[in-house]
């Protein structure tokens, strides 16, 4: 990184929903906290997933978005603040991070607007129902307030509409809007997988944005690896110096993704092409 101005990591649910990999994420994460401003954003796709099976609510996903009516939203709400964003919180002031939780409803930080119809990879267009995609005019002043002060937010991506409606957001989306809106230096996009594969299977080890734009427009990119792409892409555009994406089951991979110029371990070092960035 060229600044330690801030970074965001965002945490796949699958990171924190396993009491092992919880424990490792938070002493990663309380290492960074004590050397670089932070912030945190997670998902949680397969409590999400459980949640609905046991409420007999059926999943529907189109290119790794989550459709979303009212009764998948009360219950993506529910794993997500209730359990997901509470335990995560829990688990970090255990460890003697000041963790503060949060949703996109708070003070505005995630003000969205309705996603458009979706195009399939198959030409089709969907309705996602009550999906959002985070507002350029999302108002950003208490998670600076609380970065300044020496706090570490934890966002859940929940967005909240004109009209008060929340919205289900993807939380890559969400992580590369606040990355871009706080003007991180940084994005780190920690998950379960090794990182971005070309169309032979083997990870990429670099890209930039031409990278990224080649990756979605010849289809080798595909469901939930559409979203964090495009979610890079943005952070990048908005002045961002790099993304990594990185397996968060690697202890050592993840604090290197976080604190690392150039990290060595098995991630994806994304940075902006030349002429791009904007």
């Amino acid at each position: 990184m060229t600044k330690a101005r801030l970074l965001v990591l965002k945490l796949g649910g699958e990171l924190i929903d396993d009491r092992s990999r919880l424990q490792s994420v938070v002493e990663v994460a309380t290492r960074i906290a004590a050397t670089i401003p932070l912030v945190l954003v997670h998902g949680g796709g397969k409590e999400i997933d459980a949640a609905l099976k046991a409420a007999g609510i059926e999943k529907r996903q189109i290119d790794g978005v989550r459709v979303t009516d009212a009764a998948t939203l009360d219950v993506v709400v529910a794993v997500l603040v209730g359990t997901v964003n509470t335990r995560l919180v829990a688990a970090l002031t255990h460890a003697g991070v000041p963790a503060v939780g949060l949703t996109g409803a708070d003070a505005n930080c995630g003000l969205s607007d309705a996603a458009p119809p979706h195009r399939t990879t198959d030409g089709r267009m969907v309705d996602l129902g009550r999906v959002g995609v985070p507002s350029e005019q999302a108002d950003m002043r208490l998670p600076r307030t609380l970065v300044s002060g020496g706090f570490v937010p934890v966002l859940a991506c929940i967005g909240i509409g004109r009209d008060g409606r929340l919205f289900n957001v993807n939380a890559d989306t969400f992580a590369g809007h606040l990355a871009a809106r706080l003007g991180a230096s940084r994005l780190v996009i920690a998950g379960t997988t090794a990182g971005v594969l070309d169309a032979s299977g083997a990870t990429i080890g670099a890209l930039d944005q031409a990278g990224i734009g080649g990756l979605l427009d010849d289809g080798t990119a595909t469901a939930g690896m559409i979203a964090k792409l495009r979610a890079c892409d943005h952070a990048l555009a908005a002045g961002v110096d790099d993304v990594v994406i990185v397996d968060g089951r690697d202890r050592d991979a993840l604090e290197q993704a976080a604190t690392q110029a150039a990290p060595s371990k098995a991630t994806v070092l994304i940075r902006a092409a030349d002429g791009v960035r904007r």
